[in-house]
């Protein structure tokens, strides 16, 4: 519990504890953040590490001369991360899937479940691994189900690419452009909320419209 509050205190104050990491460290801050976003997004056991709000308040950070950091640099690092991460959590899943899923009396680990979600991926890979750039936690896992499905590496890296430039060129450069304007600096704490609780509202949305979906079937 005490580990789950620091890392919320971390997060809900990120432009805070940036801006004494940047006084403490200088450009190495960037070696820093390569290393938080590379483990959110390639190891299935850090989900919670913050994703959106640090690109957000990393670019706002860079709107500051005496900071000494580029948004461009920092679009450069984020985006290498992100792919790298993905890469990484890709192979771990493409590796590990078929002995996870050697247990076909298991509750969780059926081969049924591999061929659902091979299929899945195959019909909505894609979409699939662009939006989930966006949602918090769904991120972290996308790329390990993607590789324990046998997406082919090519296709999913082609989509990864498509969805780490915009993930980080629509956070990092907002956060550049927008960060410092006085209304977004005096409420960055609800700022950083919102962007976790719509992020969150997305898969939200789409588990309600497929159940309703399924029920609507059921009943016809």
């Amino acid at each position: 519990m005490e580990l789950l509050s620091t890392l919320a205190d971390f997060i809900l104050h990120i432009d805070r504890y940036l801006q004494i990491l940047a006084s403490e460290y200088g450009i190495w801050l960037y070696g820093i953040l390569f290393l938080i976003v590379f483990c959110e997004t390639g190891l299935v056991v850090m989900p919670l590490l913050p994703g959106d709000s640090l690109l957000f308040a990393a670019g706002s950070l860079a709107a500051v001369p005496m900071s000494q950091l580029s948004p461009h640099w920092l679009f450069a690092i984020f985006t290498s991360a992100a792919l790298l991460g993905d890469t990484l959590n890709y192979w771990i899943g493409r590796s590990l899937g078929t002995k996870v899923f050697h247990f076909e009396k298991s509750a969780f680990f059926n081969p049924a479940h591999l061929h659902k979600t091979h299929s899945f991926f195959e019909k909505y890979g894609g979409k699939t691994i662009i939006i989930a750039r966006f949602i918090p936690i769904v991120r972290t896992f996308t790329p390990f189900v993607a590789g324990i499905g046998a997406m082919p590496y090519p296709r999913f890296i082609m989509f990864s690419i498509a969805g780490a430039l915009l993930w980080v060129g629509v956070f990092s450069y907002s956060g550049y452009f927008f960060g410092q304007l006085p209304v977004i600096k005096a409420n960055l704490k609800l700022m950083i909320v919102g962007i976790i609780v719509v992020s969150l509202m997305i898969p939200a949305i789409e588990f309600v419209r497929h159940r309703f979906r399924s029920r609507t079937e059921f009943e016809g």
